[in-house]
């Protein structure tokens, strides 16, 4: 059993990661007061943005995969946060339905990135020839017990977006900024009062979930997928569970993503692992969806969700 553990475990942390990035970023826009449910489409963005730039670096500037592939990482946030102005604009500026925003985003996202596709490329598919190689930390993964768990077979985005984490949540928790984009999403009325400007918050806020999830696009292409094929395998409405789960705090989002990583790990590995071939693989296919469903009716009794997020906000409303 611990066998199985130690080979399950670094494919459940490369899962959680683009889950965690995604999530981050869905918590600085509803911490800011506005519900962002395009992560989905805002992630495929990013992975066609990716896919795109490297696959045209590695043809054209061979022997510099590494350095194409964090090339093509920066340009997939770049057009995250890019695309995340439709519904920044549309949110706070046109007063739009948040929900309806981001999923008119969704809708878009996944049929323009393949149209770009089979325009530009021929094909609605992107395939890379390379990705990034996985690596054990030297040192780091001989400690016994977390060694292997932790410190095998991991990659660079891991330990990127781990410090991103951290610095997220000092962000939000000790600094002046963190503690104003907070108040336009609990009290942005009483903020506005105190002097901050709630919709240039707010714009912040969306920029950064866009960025983050095209990040997280970006992160599961290199390390997951290995192609561009239009979709992200609904990690981005996972990542909205997640956010949910971990009661929109930075930790608490670690902890479910980690979750519905090894959830999903053991979904797609089951078959070749002997102590899980006994069970029906469609159960264990819909067992993170089935988890997250559960989880979402569990916790939404005592949901600490920012209180004004979803509400368009009104400088006159008292």
């Amino acid at each position: 059993m611990w066998t199985t553990i130690q080979q399950i475990f670094p494919y459940a942390i490369m899962f959680t990661i683009p889950l965690l990035i995604t999530a981050l970023g869905g918590l600085f826009s509803e911490r800011s007061g506005v519900v962002n449910i395009g992560l989905e489409g805002l992630m495929v963005i990013g992975s066609f943005a990716s896919a795109f730039t490297i696959s045209k670096l590695e043809t054209n500037w061979p022997g510099h995969t590494i350095t194409s592939i964090w090339i093509g990482i920066l340009v997939a946030a770049a057009a995250g946060l890019a695309f995340s102005l439709l519904h920044a604009f549309a949110s706070i500026h046109l007063n739009a339905n948040q929900v309806i925003s981001g999923t008119a985003i969704n809708m878009i996202a996944g049929a323009l990135t393949v149209f770009m596709s089979r325009n530009i490329t021929g094909s609605g598919n992107i395939r890379l020839t390379n990705g990034f190689p996985p690596f054990d930390v030297w040192g780091l993964s001989d400690i016994p017990i977390i060694g292997p768990l932790i410190f095998t077979k991991t990659y660079w985005t891991t330990w990127l977006i781990l410090l991103i984490v951290l610095f997220s949540s000092f962000v939000l928790r000790k600094t002046a900024f963190g503690l104003r984009l907070r108040s336009c999403g609990e009290y942005p009325q009483a903020a506005e009062a105190a002097g901050v400007n709630v919709r240039k918050m707010r714009y912040i806020g969306v920029l950064i979930s866009g960025a983050f999830a095209g990040l997280g696009g970006a992160i599961h292409l290199v390390t997951i997928a290995g192609e561009f094929n239009g979709t992200v395998s609904g990690l981005g409405f996972l990542a909205l569970a997640a956010l949910i789960f971990g009661q929109w705090r930075p930790l608490g989002i670690l902890a479910a993503t980690l979750f519905f990583g090894f959830a999903s790990t053991v979904a797609n590995v089951s078959q070749v692992i002997p102590q899980l071939a006994d069970f029906p693989p469609i159960l264990l296919k819909v067992f993170p969806y089935a988890i997250t469903l559960i989880a979402l009716v569990i916790f939404s009794k005592s949901s600490q969700a920012p209180k004004a997020a979803g509400e368009v906000f009104d400088s006159g409303k008292r």
